[in-house]
Order: structure tokens, then C-alpha cells, then sequence
């Protein structure tokens, strides 16, 4: 059994649409479990236990939220070597383009050594129904993968 941990935070509820989607995706997969926490809540264990790692995050001021960034703030040392390769993935909800989040997200994940394994998914304004197809999709992607051991 795979475990997937998805880990977002949000503030107007789009983040968090985005963040059941990719969980509705995981959970198609047969023998999949998925861990959904909000960024406050979510701990150094549940990053070190999952196999894969989803991050969904509203872009504030053309940067990720204070919540996930204080994520990474409490679990990086931790993590440090443990984390190494762990499958990955990002949804971001933009108000603008969401390439200032998405390109500080991808620096700090290099620093944990995250291994990405699908292209984000970042939604300019409103959460269509496109956007939920891809957020479902993100998450079938990294739950299959990693039920399947291939990353």
C-alpha cells in the first residue's frame, strides 16, 4: 500500500479545491492511502511515512503562503537525507501567473532533494472544471506511480 501525503493551505478556498481534487485522484487508485492535511497541521512524520508528496498553495505576492513556507521551515532539518528522491508534486492557485511560487517551491525542494514527477498544475484565477481534471489527474499520476513503485 502507497502512502500519499497531500499538504496545502488556503485562505479563499480555492487551494483547497484544488487539494480535494488531487485527493479524489489518489484515492482512485486501487490500494492507495491519502493523508490531506492543511499546511498548520501537517508534521515532520507525515512527510518522513508517505511515499509520495503533493504541495497545493495560493500565490501570495508572487510567492508561496507564509503556511506552507512555515511547512518547510518545520520539517527541512528533519528531513535532511530522509526525504531524498521522494516522489513530488505542486498546485498552485494563482492571481497572477503563479511562476514566482512555483519557482521558490522548486528551489526549496531541491534542498530536501524531492524527486518531481509531474508538471504542476497552476490555476490562474477561478478553479474550473479543467483545473480540477488536472489537479485529479496530478493526483492519480503520483498515487499510481508510487503504488507501482516506479518512483
Amino acid at each position: 500500500m502507497a502512502k500519499i501525503l497531500i499538504v496545502y493551505h488556503s485562505q479563499t478556498g480555492k487551494t483547497q479545491k484544488m487539494a480535494n481534487a488531487v485527493a479524489e485522484g489518489a484515492k482512485s487508485i486501487e490500494g492507495v492511502e491519502v493523508i490531506l492535511k492543511r499546511a498548520v497541521d501537517a508534521t515532520l512524520e507525515d512527510l518522513l511515512t508517505a511515499d509520495g508528496f503533493a504541495l497545493g498553495t495560493p500565490e501570495n505576492f508572487g510567492y508561496m503562503s507564509g503556511m506552507v513556507k512555515d511547512f518547510f521551515d518545520r520539517t527541512y532539518y528533519g528531513a535532511q537525507e530522509k526525504a531524498s528522491r521522494k516522489p513530488f508534486v505542486v498546485f498552485i492557485s494563482a492571481g497572477n501567473d503563479g511562476t514566482g511560487a512555483l519557482r521558490a517551491i522548486e528551489r526549496i525542494a531541491l534542498g530536501y532533494k524531492f524527486k518531481t514527477v509531474f508538471k504542476p498544475v497552476i490555476a490562474k484565477g477561478e478553479i474550473t472544471e479543467e483545473i480540477i481534471r488536472q489537479c485529479h489527474e496530478l493526483g492519480a499520476t503520483i498515487a499510481g506511480g508510487c503504488q507501482m513503485r516506479i518512483y
